[in-house]
């Protein structure tokens, strides 16, 4: 089945496998990483404007502070996960939302998300 979105690119969904256990210090153990490549995403610059008169509107209108992905319909994507989108890693910020299917044309609609670049 082709990508839903022909010149759309691919990311990387970086899902993490359930705890199996706690170190000797009593913290969570990290899951088993597992990557997935989504293949057919749409994917553009998301920019923050800062308020007018604001110490962040130094001669400047807008700062990028990362990325919204348009996924394929019904991808599964979850606030825990990462991706890595064009080298960068990002975490999902705030709840995925999945379009659903148009009422005019009756096809399914994308999977949307905010990605912020992981720093640090």
């Amino acid at each position: 089945m082709p990508a839903p979105y022909p010149f759309g690119e691919t990311v990387v969904r970086l899902r993490r496998g359930t705890s199996p256990g706690r170190d000797p210090r009593g913290q969570p153990i990290p899951g088993t990483l597992t990557e997935t490549l989504v293949e057919g995403c749409v994917v553009t610059p998301r920019a923050e404007t800062p308020s007018v008169g604001g110490d962040q509107q130094q001669a400047r209108d807008t700062v990028i502070v990362g990325y919204t992905v348009y996924a394929p319909p019904r991808s599964d994507w979850r606030t825990t996960d990462q991706v890595r989108i064009r080298g960068d890693v990002c975490e999902i910020t705030g709840e995925p939302g999945d379009w659903g299917q148009n009422a005019f044309t009756g096809m399914d609609g994308p999977v949307q998300f905010a990605a912020d670049r992981v720093s640090g």
